[in-house]
């Protein structure tokens, strides 16, 4: 931008830098006639982000202005580009008329248009809620402590919470993927923040606690906010106080739909970090896609907003067996009537209410937005007829939340035509027979015609003129023509208007009238529009609450009927959730997996209690290990939500949290390799499990050397076991960790089978008890296309490595990890599990052994152990 004197630039120019001032770092749309222009760095961004030309529009204080702009009519679509790229937009419109004003046009901020705040339906993804999220921070006698609140501007729900730490603030962010996100300039996290799209920093006094606390009674009209439960959440509340604030202020609106505040407790839910998200792909699939993941397979709903809730449902599992069992009955209901076969229907005609009843309260609601309210609200009396009859306690609660308005109804009904047009500057939005001053003007500019040749026949009657005509033109309006032959005889009330060369115009009172009435009919019946729909939405306004409430328990509903039609169609049973402990799971399938394959899925079982708490889990790569565990986990959280599970049976005791560690990458944005993630990811499960957690972990310490690695993934076993007493599920590769089984009271071997047919490899994907015998690596190496000499090349190798001999093994006192150096060499070699023992150790620890009188579970036991030390 310029850095010349405000002085030196135009006086046009002078306004724009007076309003981009207010807002330096949105794109400000500057209203010219039928474009937007944006100038200086806006144009240069504009440019590159829209693909548009990049021009210049003369000088202002001696410099070229650079400048990019886009059409008024299309300004939506580009605006929308923006938006998803994490933009913010500013729109100034022309408020003074260019006829009357001296200088420049007067102009105003109309709108800002935020990731984070937008309700237009051209700027929303149908089944993603486009969250506003605010972060305070405060200490707390040394902890680091995270107010979160968060807003859906297209719904009006706004939710508060906190937690302690920065692993936590990290994995509130997964689990919200919010659109835009407010921090103070001084947060504490800020540079790690910043790597999110669509975030804005305010001034550090947007968060003060008492302005917040003084915001929110405000905007409840309530004393305190006792009622909500969140006094003593002092960095939630002062979360939210900015963020409400910063609402009103894009919004330029009170914000009538947003009446109430609920607060997160993180003990009623089952808490799911960042890394599981990622691993259990419930709605973002591994490779940051949408397809084959668990809410692909689920979400049947019939409309948006059950979407939406689906997937809040699914992200955040609850452990309230009461509200679980609730939900369980109305599948079972719905299951055994097949009453979702005849709700889906009435469903389908509900639509997005939540979101159009937003628009209606922020009154940026379109008439098809209405034609849709009122689809909705006529089939609203089906379905609670079709609730009246139904046993379970859930949906009768639910259908007396659907409350039917047959006024409003009535009133939509009469009011809007079947097909409006998108907005309501455009007309013709109401039916005949609505407003009568309404018809009369829309009558008046549609039907001037028949009314001048109507008048033409009455003059030429009441006069006797033949020659007399009616008509029109845009300069001088109406008027009656006598030729100049007859003009002699107009009567004394016709008022000369224009004289011609063979003719003479006059107008009268009456045409007069008519004159008035019709050139102005079409701008006042625009203007007549306006006044009604906005009395419209004043009506609707007067029912929002009660609106509102409906369009919660119709997602519910929703969401509900979808279990159902779903246990249905992809043979699901009820779990039985308990907190007795334990997790047994009879002929449990992958839902995802099962959906894809085109062979029968092999189900598999799992039991797991007190004493069987921790299985190790071996088996060939590719074989079925992390199916098996991804599986586990997906049934409890299901069974969490309230939904049916594919089984054939499950039984499970209420899990606080479910933890993953599966895969490996490295994560190049944070400095971190592939190791040091899988340790990050390990370090969170060893530090936050508790005894009632699920635990999953995947080939632990593969990132790193052999005896590093497997000293690593053995100690974290016994601490799982020994210490945590968790519900584990534990895959691995170290044949060694096998043993442990045999060390520990609560620990057990399972593995997966696998078996050679003609040197092929033909994995059965079932689990059986106890340790695998070999992993088949060649083999799938194989599989994936490795060149058969390289094939060829390792299996010679791996000859060698089992033959050899002559390994010794040196250790220092200060050493922390063995060296291995081999017979002949001075040089230190990384010990491998390939390497042999010496020979003759070997012999005598097998000529102690009383071979004669072991049974032949101590003697597989002994096996393992020999194993293991050579």
């Amino acid at each position: 931008m310029s850095k010349t004197s405000p002085d030196n630039h135009t006086p046009m120019m002078r306004q724009y830098f007076s309003l981009k001032s207010q807002h330096p770092k949105q794109l400000l749309f500057y209203r010219m006639g039928d474009f937007y222009e944006l100038f200086y760095d806006d144009a240069k961004r504009a440019a590159q982000l829209l693909d548009i030309t990049l021009t210049a529009r003369g000088h202002s204080g001696g410099q070229p202005i650079p400048m990019a702009g886009i059409p008024f009519h299309a300004a939506e679509n580009y605006i929308a580009r923006l938006v998803r790229l994490g933009e913010s937009v500013v729109v100034v419109e022309q408020v003074g008329d260019p006829a009357t004003s001296k200088g420049p046009v007067e102009r105003q901020v109309a709108r800002i248009v935020t990731p984070g705040t937008i309700s237009d339906e051209a700027y929303l993804e149908e089944k993603r809620e486009n969250l506003l999220l605010s972060i305070a921070h405060q200490n707390r006698k040394g902890l680091d402590i995270f107010g979160f609140s968060y807003l859906d501007m297209a719904s009006g729900r706004f939710c508060v919470f906190e937690v302690d730490g920065f692993d936590a603030l990290s994995s509130e962010l997964q689990r919200l993927t919010p659109r835009e996100i407010l921090i103070s300039e001084d947060f504490p996290a800020r540079q790690t923040i910043l790597l999110e799209k669509g975030v804005s920093e305010l001034g550090p006094w947007h968060f003060d606690y008492e302005s917040s606390y003084r915001q929110l009674i405000q905007q409840f009209n309530t004393k305190d906010l006792s009622g909500f439960g969140c006094e003593a959440l002092t960095a939630a509340v002062a979360s939210a106080g900015a963020l409400l604030q910063y609402a009103k202020d894009t919004q330029r609106s009170a914000l009538p739909h947003i009446q109430s505040i609920t607060v997160e407790h993180k003990d009623d839910s089952v808490l799911i970090d960042g890394a599981t998200r990622r691993n259990l792909e419930i709605d973002i699939n591994l490779a940051g896609g949408s397809s084959n993941t668990l809410i692909s397979v689920l979400d049947e709903c019939a409309t948006p907003m059950g979407s939406r809730l689906l997937k809040r449902w699914l992200h955040t599992p609850i452990r309230d067996l009461a509200e679980i069992e609730a939900r369980q009955q109305v599948v079972e209901e719905m299951k055994a009537q097949r009453l979702y076969e005849q709700l889906e229907s009435p469903l389908k005609k509900i639509g997005d209410l939540e979101r159009i009843l937003s628009r209606v309260a922020l009154r940026s609601a379109r008439p098809r937005d209405l034609v849709r309210l009122k689809q909705a609200l006529e089939a609203t009396p089906e379905i609670n007829q079709l609730l009246a009859t139904t046993q379970s306690q859930r949906l009768s609660q639910l259908n007396s939340r659907i409350v039917a308005q047959p006024e409003l109804t009535t009133t939509l009904n009469k009011a809007l035509v079947e097909n409006p047009p998108s907005v309501v500057r455009d007309g013709g939005v109401f039916a005949k027979g609505y407003d009568r001053e309404l018809d009369e003007l829309l009558s008046l500019s549609t039907n001037a015609t028949d009314y001048l040749a109507e008048m033409e026949r009455s003059e030429k009657e009441r006069t006797g003129i033949s020659s007399l005509k009616v008509g029109f033109n845009r300069v001088h309006g109406y008027y009656i023509e006598i030729s100049r032959l007859h003009s002699d005889q107009a009567p004394v009330e016709y008022i000369r208007r224009q004289t011609l060369k063979n003719a003479e115009r006059f107008i009268t009172p009456e045409l007069k009238t008519f004159e008035d009435k019709a050139l102005s009919a079409k701008s006042k019946a625009l203007a007549r529009e306006k006044e009604l729909y906005e009395a419209l939405l004043d009506q609707l306004n007067n029912a929002l609450s009660e609106l509102q409430t409906s369009s919660q328990a119709l997602a519910q509903l929703d969401v509900l009927t979808t279990f159902s039609e779903r246990a249905e169609a992809l043979n699901l049973v009820c779990p039985e959730l308990h907190n007795r402990g334990g997790i047994q799971i009879q002929g449990g399938r992958h839902p995802v997996v099962e959906s894809v394959i085109s062979e029968p899925f092999v189900p598999n079982d799992l039991d797991m209690h007190e004493n069987r708490s921790l299985l190790m889990i071996t088996g060939p790569n590719m074989g079925g290990k992390s199916t098996y565990m991804r599986q586990i986990a997906l049934i409890a959280l299901l069974a969490h939500t309230g939904a049916f599970v594919p089984a054939e049976s499950a039984s499970i005791s209420v899990v606080d949290r479910i933890f993953t560690r599966m895969g490996s990458s490295d994560d190049l944005a944070g400095g971190r390799s592939t190791f040091m993630v899988e340790m990050t990811e390990t370090a969170n499960i060893l530090n936050n499990a508790s005894q009632q957690s699920l635990v999953l972990m995947d080939e632990v310490g593969r990132g790193t050397s052999t005896f590093d690695g497997l000293s690593l993934a053995w100690a974290a076993v016994d601490y799982l076991a020994n210490q945590l007493k968790c519900y584990v599920l534990f895959a691995t590769h170290y044949f060694e960790l096998t043993t442990l089984a045999e060390q520990l009271d609560n620990a057990a071997n399972v593995h997966l089978t696998a078996t050679e047919y003609e040197d092929e490899i033909v994995f059965l994907h079932k689990v059986h008890a106890g340790p695998a015998s070999q992993s088949y690596g060649l083999q799938v190496a194989q599989l994936a296309g490795v060149p058969r000499n390289v094939i060829s090349h390792a299996k010679q190798k791996l000859v060698q490595l089992e033959v050899s001999t002559g390994v010794e093994v040196e250790t220092e006192t200060v050493q922390t990890e063995p060296k291995v150096k081999i017979a002949g060499s001075d040089t230190p070699q990384q010990p491998d599990l390939f390497a042999q023992a010496d020979q003759d150790a070997l012999k005598n620890a097998l000529s102690e052994l009383d071979i004669d009188n072991m049974t032949p579970q101590q003697a597989i036991n002994e096996l393992y152990r020999l194993k293991t030390e050579f």
